[in-house]
Formats: C-alpha cells, structure tokens, sequence
C-alpha cells in the first residue's frame, strides 16, 4: 500500500491498516479510486507523522499526536477547508479502526473540529453561460475541417456540463452506449458508484449529435473502446483537458473565469430560478443531502442581494 518512493515506509503495522482501510473505503464504502487515493495521502501525512514523534503502530496515535499533526498543517499555511478536509480523513481512519478492533478507544472523540467558512458556489448569470456556449457553437461551426474535431468536443462538453449539471469527473465516464438523443437522457456513475439518468436539452442534444457524427470519428482509434469523449490519442479525455477547454470558452467569451463545475452550479441555481423544485434538482445533481442542495438557493439569495443594495444606495 505505501509504495511512494519518495516518501519513508511505513512501519509494517501501520502499513497494514492503511491497506486494510482502503479496501474499506472501495467495496464498504464504495469510493473512487481518486477519492481513495486523497484519503491515503492524508492519513499517511497522519501516520509518518505518529511515526517521527515515537509511535510504531496504531496505538500511538493519540489525541495529542493528532493534535499536533492539524497544528503543523496550519503552521504550513494550508487554508481551513484543506485542514479540515485532513481532519475528517483523520476521523474517518480512526473510527474504523476503532470499529475493527485496531486501537482500544477513539481517539477522535475528544478533538474539535475546525469550522470552515461556508463559501458560495461560482455561478455563471444566464447570458454569461449562454455567451460561453454560444462561442462553443460559433467556434465549432466556423473551425478549418482539422480543427473542428476538438472544437465539436468542447461544445459538447460544455452543453451537457451546463445542459445536464453532471460532473466533470461524470462526464468523461460517460460512453457513448448511455448517452440517449431521442429521448434526450445520460446515464452516469456517480459519487459512491451510484448510477442516475440524468435528462438535457436540446442544444445539449445538438452538440453532441454533431460530435458523434463528424468529430469523434476523426479522432478514434481501433483502441478507443466506447469512451463519449475522446483525447488527441483516441484515448478518454481527461477532467484536466476539460478544464482548460472550459477556461479556453470563458476566455473567448469574455465572461467571468470558470472551471467545469462552475457549469453545474449554474445549471443548479438557473433551474431553482426557473421554478424547479429542490428534490427534482437533487436528482439531477445525484445529491445524497438535500442540504447540499439547497445551497443554491443562498446563491440566488445572495444575487439578489447585491442587486437590492447597488440599486438602493441608502439600504
């Protein structure tokens, strides 16, 4: 499990658990793999710490080491929402062990946790996000025939990032098999290995129509099994290359510096505000907690706001 070779090896008890917590967090919890890899990278940065301060295994770590651990986080300049995304990895190891019969108590019973600001998302307006994807089209439709491939691709992520409000990290799962144009639906894997339908419009059907026909044919490769979303090599793209086409389409459209979420939060807030109730929103967005959901409508809160108090000076 430990196998980063620039870092020091763990002590063969910790080692074990380490290993032992992974395989909990892919088949009882049912994490992805890059979720499971962030959870490792904390609790090792826990562990390696434990170990320079004396411990040789599990028991070691007690609530002072802990302690001291989040304090040299901070002591680094990390921001509260990395210390306490730390933190709950922290809580989530040892309480499985806990569980499992790895230490005798839990040390995380008696450490507070750091409050976090609670930030709102980044929200397009809606003719911010139909200027982007207005460019995406225009750009598309107007590339030379060797680069209206890639042009295809960046409209139609960006139409069903906006269009269906899945993730990033949703979209370029998606093969071509779950995606429906007749009846305008994607069928995606998400958070906890939860699949969903999710329905998008029809210009999100457009794009995507217009890809499958002139643009993924010209970069597949007899490897490229059935990935919606091609790279340069025919292999599936990636969330950093959708990233910066994103960043590419803001720019082009002189709107506001966006990433690829930013497109789902918009889709969220614009579907609340066009009379959406919160449960078919959190559908959509594959939301186990309404209450993550109904951070959107603070963000139309918010705008409001703003408005009502550049309008009325004396507010």
């Amino acid at each position: 499990m430990d196998t980063d070779p620039d870092l020091p090896p763990l002590p063969a008890p910790l080692d074990e658990a380490l290993t032992r917590f992974d395989e909990y967090l892919a088949v009882q919890r049912g994490h992805s793999a890059h979720t499971r890899r962030a959870y490792r990278a904390d609790v090792g940065s826990l562990l390696r710490y434990a170990v320079r301060h004396g411990a040789d295994g599990l028991s070691g770590v007690d609530v002072g080491v802990l302690r001291g651990w989040l304090a040299t986080q901070a002591e680094r300049g990390l921001a509260r929402a990395t210390i306490a995304r730390r933190g709950a990895a922290a809580r989530t190891f040892l309480r499985w062990a806990y569980r499992v019969g790895l230490i005798s108590s839990d040390p995380t019973a008696r450490l507070a946790s750091p409050k976090v600001p609670r930030t709102l998302p980044t929200v397009l307006s809606a003719d911010a996000a139909s200027a982007l994807l207005d460019t995406a089209r225009e750009a598309a439709h107007s590339a030379e025939p060797e680069d209206r491939p890639v042009a295809l691709r960046a409209w139609a992520a960006a139409e069903l990032l906006y269009g269906s409000g899945i993730r990033v990290g949703e979209l370029v799962q998606v093969d071509v098999p779950a995606v429906d144009l007749t009846e305008r639906l994607v069928r995606v894997l998400g958070k906890g290995g939860k699949e969903r339908v999710v329905p998008f419009g029809v210009p999100a059907a457009r794009a995507v129509a217009e890809w499958l026909a002139d643009g993924r044919p010209a970069l597949a490769r007899p490897t490229s099994g059935a990935a919606l979303l091609l790279g340069a090599r025919g292999g599936r793209w990636g969330q950093r290359q959708v990233r910066d086409a994103v960043h590419l389409l803001a720019a082009r459209a002189g709107v506001e510096d966006v990433a690829p979420h930013a497109l789902r939060h918009s889709a969220a807030t614009h579907l609340l505000q066009g009379g959406s109730d919160l449960r078919s929103v959190q559908e959509v967005l594959g939301h186990s907690d309404l209450g993550t959901t109904q951070r959107y409508t603070h963000v139309d809160d918010e705008r409001l706001r703003k408005v009502f108090v550049q309008a009325f000076p004396r507010a």
